[in-house]
């Protein structure tokens, strides 16, 4: 039971971890100092992505859920809880490039747009 939950908690903080990699920036908005959080985040969101990398949570929470008597899934994360809810086919490597680059134009994005706020509170 108690390994079920905390298999269940680690795919809450891997959903927030996700959620802030490429959503955080916006945080920044108001509080620069988030950057120094967020941009590492990112990036190693989207290099997980770009080098279909798996991410060190996915195998905790498969051993977690073998321990509950459950089954573990195969591949990461994103393939078993994300992409199912986006493509019904299977991630494939460029897919993951493109989630990748995906995470890095959107952040790129909020990040400029933060750029000019902070500028324009200067002045």
């Amino acid at each position: 039971m108690i390994d079920r939950l905390a298999a269940d908690a680690i795919v809450a903080l891997h959903v927030a971890f996700v959620l802030f990699a490429c959503l955080g920036g916006f945080l920044a908005w108001r509080r620069p100092r988030w950057a120094f959080v967020h941009l590492p985040a990112a990036m190693w969101a989207a290099w997980v992505e770009v080098t279909a990398t798996i991410c060190p949570l996915t195998p905790l929470e498969n051993a977690l859920r073998r321990r509950a008597g459950e089954a573990g899934y195969p591949g990461g994360f994103v393939e078993h809880y994300v992409l199912p809810l986006l493509y019904p086919a299977g991630l494939t490597p460029g897919v993951q490039a493109w989630l990748g680059a995906f995470v890095v134009a959107l952040n790129a994005a909020i990040y400029a747009v933060a750029i000019l706020r902070w500028r324009r509170s200067r002045h």
